[in-house]
């Protein structure tokens, strides 16, 4: 069952064209429900050894040796779904399973694996939508100047990246994306590469704030922190490599907590509040679904509630 799921994987890497993200996401969903379905049909053929009979155990086809995806039933997906219930899993994360595991049954029978697929009469649970979070600009600023109380390369880098992250309002995956090559300094621009089309950029301005933070992290910082001369990633680790999502998101929490900021606050926070505080100030919403690369200006208009809403 495992080779059904790489080679739907290696479908969405290869004619999907899907972000090593969106994959990983996918891995990691449908992994969890083939451990659900070992575990289940574990559980059954136990209570067959032990003598169980038909009408106290569930009368799903098969045993765990011979287990194949043409087993599941609905029956047995809602009972999954009820479980990630009753452990708490938020409503968009079960929604976000459950939309891996139709697309992954779509495809199934696409490929002739299963003929039926279980999850066509399935309902997508409810998610309830939230506002972005942002958080006032005493608190970004009080967030961006943390790092300038050291001048490490380090703490050069996290300012740098810090300060063009509220200046641009990228998105996470596209600052850890960038390449020196990305930014010019003389005329105070970043050019951001898109999140499902790298080839449709944009070309934003970052201010001069912005711009001296990078310009100063390029010379004392990256400069210490680059190991290999044909390293090209503008935002580097202390391996000298790319700079991930992961490591990006620790260096944030890292300065919320070292200011005190008690709103939770994660990589996307600063691109919601570079929204919503732009607005404040009269920006037009044309504008902001530019700077942030929106496809459609319906997604650009829920700040105008958070701009309204929140303690700006």
């Amino acid at each position: 069952m495992e080779e059904q799921i790489q080679a739907f994987l290696d479908f969405l890497a290869t004619e999907k064209k899907y972000s090593e993200n969106t994959i990983a996401a996918y891995r990691n969903d449908l992994t969890q429900f083939l451990g659900y379905l070992q575990g289940r049909f574990g559980r059954q053929q136990a209570a067959y050894e032990r003598g169980a009979t038909a009408e106290t155990v569930s009368a799903e086809k098969g045993s765990l040796a011979s287990l194949t995806w043409s087993d599941v039933e609905k029956d047995t997906i809602v009972s999954y779904i009820l479980e990630l219930k009753e452990r708490e899993y938020t409503s968009s994360t079960v929604a976000r399973k459950v939309a891996a595991l139709k697309s992954f049954f779509h495809y199934l029978v696409a490929a002739g694996v299963v003929r039926s697929d279980p999850t066509v009469t399935l309902d997508s649970p409810k998610v309830k939508k939230r506002l972005p979070k942002a958080i006032p600009r005493r608190d970004i600023e009080r967030l961006l100047a943390a790092p300038a109380n050291s001048d490490t390369p380090k703490a050069r880098r996290d300012h740098a990246l810090l300060e063009l992250l509220y200046a641009s309002g990228m998105r996470v995956t596209e600052l850890v994306s960038l390449d020196v090559s990305d930014i010019d300094l003389q005329a105070g621009t970043v050019r951001i590469h898109g999140k499902k089309t790298p080839s449709k950029e944009r070309v934003i301005g970052i201010g001069d704030t912005a711009t001296q933070a990078v310009a100063s992290y390029l010379e004392h910082g990256r400069t210490q922190l680059v190991h290999s001369p044909n390293e090209k990633a503008l935002f580097l680790n202390h391996r000298g490599q790319r700079l991930t999502r992961q490591g990006l998101w620790l260096i944030i929490k890292h300065y919320v907590e070292q200011v005190g900021i008690a709103q939770d606050v994660t990589p996307h926070t600063l691109r919601h509040s570079f929204a919503a505080h732009k607005l404040s100030q009269g920006k037009s919403l044309q504008d902001i679904q530019k700077l942030l690369g929106h496809a459609n200006i319906s997604t650009t208009q829920v700040y105008q509630q958070v701009s309204q809403e929140s303690d700006l």
